[in-house]
C-alpha cells in the first residue's frame, strides 16, 4: 500500500525558518534509511504557504486565492510518499523519524488510493489510460 505521510506545519515553518544544519544531516538519514529500506517513492519539504496560492472552485467559478493562510493546523510543511506492507508498518517508520520541527510536531499517515479501491466504476479502459498516463510521468520524472 502506498500512503502520503505529511508533516504538519506550525509558526516555525511558516515563517519561513530554515532547518540547521544538523537537521537536514538527521533527516538525510532518516530519507536514506527509508530508500534503502525501499520504503520512501518521493518527498519533499515545501515553502510556506505565504509563497503559495489556493484556487477555490464554486460551481464554474475559480477564484484564486494568495497566500499566507491563516490557520497553521491545516497547512502542510513537507511531505512523503511510502510504499508500506501496513498502516502499521507506516506509523513504525513515523516514529522512528527525526522530530520535524523540534517541538511539538504532527505527522499525519493516509492511504492513497489505489485502483481497486474505485470497484467496477474504474472500468478496463479508464485502467489503460491511467496506467499509460503513469508511465508518461514516470518517463519524464526520471529524465
Amino acid at each position: 500500500m502506498r500512503v502520503m505521510v505529511m508533516i504538519k506545519a506550525d509558526e516555525s515553518t511558516e515563517a519561513g525558518v530554515m532547518p540547521s544544519e544538523q537537521e537536514l544531516a538527521e533527516m538525510g538519514a532518516f530519507n536514506e534509511e527509508l530508500v534503502k529500506a525501499g520504503i520512501m517513492l518521493a518527498g519533499e519539504g515545501l515553502h510556506p504557504s505565504s509563497k503559495g496560492k489556493r484556487v477555490l472552485f464554486s460551481g464554474e467559478k475559480r477564484t484564486v486565492i494568495d497566500g499566507p493562510f491563516a490557520e497553521t493546523k491545516e497547512l502542510i510543511a513537507g511531505f512523503w510518499i511510502w510504499q508500506v506492507n501496513s498502516m502499521d508498518e507506516a506509523v513504525e517508520w513515523a516514529r522512528r523519524m527525526p522530530n520535524p520541527t523540534h517541538s511539538e510536531s504532527i505527522v499525519e499517515i493516509r492511504p492513497v488510493f489505489e485502483e481497486d479501491d474505485f470497484g467496477d466504476a474504474f472500468t478496463p479502459d479508464l485502467r489503460e489510460r491511467e496506467q499509460a498516463l503513469r508511465a508518461q510521468v514516470e518517463a519524464k520524472t526520471w529524465q
